[in-house]
């Protein structure tokens, strides 16, 4: 009877260890990857002397700060986060909010160095920053492409949780392309992991298999104010986009269509003859828009941009503003239960939604100088404790661009002559003497300087 009982109990032992054997070779093995890339990975403090209140909603995506519970509290600590070496001479990659408003930043780097990091650019829309340390020779992260990742496909983090240096945790791609709704960040199709990421992980690396990076860990969704299985992640190659124009100009530039749009549901799309829900319903179109100036209509639906479908209505804020400025494309809509082609120039999204909705009355100024400028909002007098001045929004050739001005920089003295309005730009520009160098003073992230600009003929 011993017997009888014996072998069948073996027979399973040997068949459960055989199974475990087998399903832990078809894990994948990460230590090897994780000695690759972890000395590209960095730790940053940024320190602000200014108390801040910061408010935690009870079920948001949340950027990563300190963590707590609904409710405001002065803020005397460092922000901590995390961020990637992406170049040898020190340029250093993370989110704009680990970062922003910060009077000093420290990265601490994998062998235990610290070096004091000054901001080169920042875009809060994309939740990006560009730092620059004072460094050589540094470990530089491997580019991969997110645009090849596969749902399913193993990827990991490496960053600071917590202020836990150099955590690494592993998970899935759960999905691409995500729009975070209720988010000023509907200009990045996000990458959806379930890699567990928390208060510290901000701006570190997201790295496929290869130990390539493919995303920046920016948010997640939580209840609680902590990791519940759902991470976004900003795709590196929307990153080095605006990384390039960050490194050209300290800020970025993104193409701009001017409407509101709504999904296209069943019963709408039955409504308006599609074969099925697809596309982007406008809901309303800004005065003085591209969309208005090509003759987009309130009810048409776009369902092509540029040559590209778009299959749900999140995918179109993505496609327009990775789009040039100035670039003239085709736009298909369904109007009227038939398929209509509009040629339409893409324009520059406003800084602010304010801007884009007042359209005309948020007026601009091209100037002989070759600047575009704007009026100041009162929110930028005070983040930039500026009594007044106009806002550079572009800068074309001339000499302006000879002089180093750049998109962003606030105009507050010309000429010798305060500049308090639109009206005070224009005409104190086209006073100017050719062939006269003058001064202008500006602010630039918050630091004034004056240069010296001269109109040449």
């Amino acid at each position: 009877m011993n017997k009888a009982i014996f072998y069948p109990s073996m027979f399973w032992l040997l068949l459960m260890s055989l199974l475990c054997n087998v399903s832990a070779a078809t894990l994948p093995e990460f230590t090897k990857l994780v000695k690759k890339t972890v000395p590209s990975v960095v730790n940053i403090k940024a320190r602000r002397t200014k108390s801040e209140g910061q408010q935690l909603p009870e079920e948001l995506f949340h950027r990563f700060f300190r963590g707590g519970g609904p409710q405001q509290r002065p803020n005397p600590r460092p922000t901590r986060g995390s961020g990637f070496i992406i170049s040898a001479d020190g340029y250093i990659l993370t989110n704009n909010h680990v970062v922003d408003g910060a009077d000093l930043i420290i990265v601490s780097l994998n062998d235990r160095r610290e070096r004091e990091a000054e901001i080169v650019g920042a875009d809060p829309l994309s939740d990006l920053a560009l730092l620059k340390i004072d460094a050589d020779n540094l470990p530089v992260v491997e580019f991969g492409s997110s645009g090849a990742l596969e749902v399913g496909e193993w990827v990991i983090a490496i960053g600071s949780p917590f202020g836990f240096e150099y955590s690494v945790t592993a998970g899935i791609v759960s999905a691409k392309g995500r729009s975070l709704p209720n988010s000023l960040a509907n200009y990045v199709p996000f990458i959806q992991t379930d890699v567990a990421i928390n208060p510290g992980n901000s701006g570190g690396p997201l790295f496929n298999m290869k130990g390539q990076v493919v995303g920046i860990n920016s948010q997640i969704f939580t209840r609680s104010g902590g990791f519940m299985g759902l991470s976004f992640a900003i795709p590196i190659d929307v990153a080095m986009e605006v990384v390039e124009q960050l490194k050209e100009s300290g800020s970025v530039v993104r193409g701009w269509l001017g409407v509101l749009i709504q999904p296209v549901n069943r019963d709408l799309a039955e409504s308006f003859g599609m074969d099925r829900p697809s596309g982007a319903l406008v809901i309303q179109i800004f005065p003085d828009s591209p969309a208005q100036q090509a003759g987009l209509k309130e009810g048409d639906i776009i369902i092509e941009f540029n040559g590209k479908q778009i299959d749900l209505s999140s995918h179109l804020p993505h496609v327009v503003g990775r789009t040039q400025v100035d670039t003239e494309v085709d736009v298909i809509v369904m109007r009227d239960r038939e398929r209509q082609t509009i040629k339409l120039k893409v324009g520059m999204l406003p800084e602010n939604r304010l801007q884009a909705s007042l359209g005309s009355r948020f007026q601009e100024f091209e100037s002989r100088i070759g600047l575009v400028v704007r009026e100041i909002t009162e929110e930028e007098k005070d983040r930039h404790d500026v009594e007044y001045g106009v806002v550079v929004q572009r800068v074309l050739d001339g000499a302006a661009r000879e002089a180093g001005i750049r998109p962003a920089d606030i105009i507050t003295l010309l000429d010798n002559e305060i500049i308090r309005s639109l009206d005070d730009f224009e005409t104190v520009v086209e006073n100017m003497p050719d062939n006269k160098a003058v001064p202008a003073r500006i602010v630039r992230r918050g630091s004034p300087s004056f240069l010296v600009i001269k109109i040449t003929r």
